[in-house]
């Protein structure tokens, strides 16, 4: 699968960014609000808090996903609280429509589970 993702990592180094998985990569660090422009890396306009304070809401047990897709704005609230924000002004690269997936990448001992999923079409 090609898109934005919400990342979560065992080890909480990601968890919270947006990421482009296999096209434009990072597109907001934990704690960024960003904007998207043509090719360019992108440029960060603000912040939703400290990176490692913000780390500090991620349980080590279930957690509260909640994603923001409206128009060409995406937040990530991860247990009520702004992870991270894109503004995607790039027309050309950004996709305005895809399917949801769930991903897990092997490495180390963890468990995962999903619960939940709610979809609201606005």
């Amino acid at each position: 699968m090609r898109g934005y993702q919400f990342d979560i990592d065992g080890s909480n180094r990601y968890t919270g960014q947006n990421y482009e998985e296999k096209r434009r990569l990072f597109l907001a660090l934990r704690g960024q609000v960003t904007r998207i422009v043509g090719t360019r890396k992108p440029i960060v306009l603000s912040s939703t808090g400290d990176n490692k304070e913000l780390a500090a809401f991620i349980a080590n047990d279930w957690n509260s996903c909640h994603l923001i897709a409206r128009g060409n704005v995406l937040m990530h609230l991860l247990n009520g609280h702004v992870m991270s924000a894109v503004i995607d002004d790039d027309p050309a690269g950004r996709k305005s429509e895809g399917l949801i997936g769930v991903q897990v990448h092997v490495g180390g001992p963890m468990k995962v589970e999903y619960r939940q999923f709610r979809l609201k079409n606005l």
